[in-house]
């Protein structure tokens, strides 16, 4: 066993198991430190702690096989009781909480009764069909309840689980160490020490890597690090799934009115926006997901930048005399919001739009103001989850009114939505959802304009590595560094 791997990364965190989380940096942690009844993986889903699950003809119950002799990292036996302790958890209202949205998990797993069969079955019953329950349910990090119910208000002492490391300590914002978990019941651990350790710029990054301080660094930047000597370091660009939009009011204002958001649409130029504001370090975004997500349509057609079509769009509307936008902008995650402001307000002028920005500074308190629909006429968003199904129902769905609804309403999508929740086949819902995704196309909610393109170092030659496509590190993938000429 390799003695130890640092991770250099832009965030050593450590957050309670059951927070809903989408950064890549922290879900690599959890990823080594927790396991969940499933796993994302390129090819689906796969076995964690359930070796098998089934789903009844009506996509309420679930049942679920637990792998036999699993025990926490605590000794005690990870058993359905266990699991149904954090999935019972996992669904308070209290919990899961985001940027200021609580709830996040309970909005699906409200009502839902959890019946153990014996140590290692047991059936979950939801209140309303939802079919992609194991979008949700893979992101239920399985905790030791006596470690729960022992923590307090303790992050680190919550950080019991079974995976294949085991936590040894934190240093808040600064570093995660974790040692091998010799017990794990799948793959043994690749090295006897782990690391995540916070560098905070790219060039910090790159220069941990390139000094050998660490062994991997995630983040870095896309010239330096295709500098890097390919003898001696591995390089892999990957795109990122985060879609980066600008979302709407429409529920009142210019944006209620689908021509207009339709004109911006058609107003923009992806490719121009991800050269000048990403530095080539991007993809256009053309639907409400990125195409890594199984629910987007790839033979969809790419919006064109049509700003003829655009105009005509805005004179319908009766903006044919110009139309200023209220912008609600951040000025960080995502870090170039301003930027990408500037950028979409020259390549808009042309067709008289223009933008008054309103910035915030405070990200919670941004996030809390979108939530409470107060975002002017339109506003600088990032639209996260893997999950097609939860993008659509947190974000799009306007019976559900999520915590990132803007006040958009298609009730031909609303239908599809509905059918999907029904149908057990993942092959049929994922057609449905690509229908959804051309619906989303000709009437947009958002104004869809790029997803970026990551890039990560490894010291060695590591011919075989590939990031996941969720964009997350997953450790157990990672081969210890060649020894030194």
């Amino acid at each position: 066993m390799t003695p130890h791997l640092t991770i250099a990364q832009p965030r050593a965190v450590l957050d309670d198991p059951h927070a809903c989380t989408d950064s890549s940096d922290v879900l690599s942690v959890f990823g080594a430190l927790f396991e969940g009844l499933v796993r994302r993986g390129d090819a689906g889903w796969q076995p964690a702690l359930a070796t098998h699950w089934s789903m009844s003809d009506d996509a309420r119950t679930s049942s679920f096989t637990l792998r036999d002799g699993v025990r926490f990292h605590d000794g005690d036996p990870c058993d359905a009781e266990a699991v149904k302790h954090c999935l019972e958890r996992m669904a308070r209202p209290d919990m899961g909480a985001t940027l200021g949205a609580p709830g996040v998990y309970a909005q699906y797993l409200a009502g839902m009764t959890v019946e153990i069969v014996d140590s290692r079955r047991l059936k979950l019953t939801t209140a309303e069909p939802l079919a992609d329950i194991l979008d949700i349910l893979h992101a239920g990090h399985i905790v030791s309840p006596r470690a729960l119910a022992a923590a307090g208000d303790d992050l680190a002492k919550r950080a019991v689980g079974t995976g294949p490391y085991r936590l040894e300590r934190w240093r808040e914002g600064e570093e995660v160490k974790a040692s091998a978990n010799t017990a794990y019941h799948g793959r043994k651990p690749a090295f006897a020490a782990i690391s995540w350790r916070r560098g905070a710029s790219p060039a910090e990054r790159l220069s941990l890597l390139q000094e050998g301080e660490a062994q991997v660094a995630n983040g870095l930047e896309h010239g330096p690090a295709a500098a890097l000597d390919p003898q001696r370091f591995t390089t892999r660009d990957y795109l990122s799934p985060v879609a980066l939009i600008l979302m709407f009011n429409a529920a009142q204002g210019p944006g209620a009115d689908p021509r207009v958001r339709r004109a911006l649409n058609l107003g923009i130029d992806r490719t121009g926006l991800v050269r000048d504001v990403l530095g080539g370090a991007g993809q256009p975004l053309h639907g409400y997901v990125s195409l890594v997500h199984d629910g987007a349509d790839p033979d969809a057609p790419d919006f064109p930048h049509d700003l003829a079509q655009a105009g005509c769009l805005l004179r319908e509307a009766g903006y044919g005399a110009g139309l200023e936008l209220n912008l609600y902008c951040p000025t960080r995650l995502p870090d170039e919001a301003q930027a990408l402001a500037a950028a979409l307000e020259r390549q808009l002028a042309p067709i008289g739009v223009s933008f008054r920005i309103h910035l915030e500074p405070d990200r919670v308190r941004y996030a809390n103001q979108v939530r409470l629909k107060n975002i002017h006429d339109i506003c600088v968003f990032d639209s996260s989850p893997m999950s097609c199904f939860r993008v659509l129902h947190e974000k799009v769905d306007s019976r559900v009114r999520g915590s990132w609804w803007e006040g958009y309403a298609n009730p031909e999508a609303e239908a599809l939505m509905d059918r999907a929740r029904r149908t057990l086949d993942e092959g049929q819902r994922r057609a449905i959802q690509r229908q959804i995704y051309r619906l989303l196309q000709a009437d947009p909610p958002w104004l869809y304009v790029y997803t970026h393109r990551r890039m990560i170092g490894l010291a060695g030659r590591h011919p075989a590595f590939a990031m996941r496509r969720d964009g997350v590190l997953d450790v157990r993938t990672l081969a210890p560094p060649p020894e030194p000429r």
